[in-house]
């Protein structure tokens, strides 16, 4: 990681199911930041569920309010981000993180994240009739990109608390 990075904020990037939310929300309090989820954001400003915007208006139209949320996000401090798990993808989106935030991203097999979520109803790039089959092939796509994080943790066969405290050693790592 370049030492001529500000780093003020926490970034988890990885794919759905791997622990951003509930591992976000705990670094965040035991760092005393704000904890943002982009996922809600685009929905408080849309007034609209995530899966209401794919099914009404499109994936491109998500990630337009998704890159938006993003460039908004580079002016706080002081905050742990958990992002949308393709928010990466978007090369403009990983180079505005980069600016202020450390970036960590989680990561779990695919049957492990199947496990996780196959009880979920609103995860909308999972309906089809092979979900598993889905979340290897978006997984294939994503690897290459979730690779380019400041650090990857492994969270198979890990509680949060235990990501967590991996997370935070890294952050202040990065931090010195």
């Amino acid at each position: 990681m370049s030492g001529d990075r500000k780093i003020h904020n926490l970034a988890l990037v990885g794919f759905m199911g791997t622990g951003k939310s509930s591992v976000g929300r705990l670094a965040a309090e035991l760092l005393r930041f704000e904890f943002v989820d982009t996922d809600e954001l685009i929905e408080a400003q849309s007034g609209l569920s995530v899966e209401k915007i794919f099914k009404t208006q499109g994936e491109p139209a998500f990630r337009q309010l998704e890159k938006r949320v993003v460039q908004n996000l580079a002016q706080q401090k002081k905050i742990v981000i958990a992002t949308g798990g393709g928010l990466i993808s978007d090369p403009e989106n990983l180079a505005s993180l980069r600016t202020h935030a450390m970036i960590v991203c989680l990561w779990a097999s695919p049957e492990t994240i199947w496990e996780r979520v196959r009880s979920q109803t609103h995860r909308p790039l999972l309906r089809t009739e092979d979900p598993l089959a889905k979340i290897h092939e978006l997984f294939a796509r994503r690897d290459p990109v979730y690779r380019q994080a400041d650090a990857l943790i492994q969270t198979n066969h890990r509680s949060p608390k235990e990501v967590v405290q991996q997370v935070l050693f890294q952050f202040q790592l990065a931090r010195r």
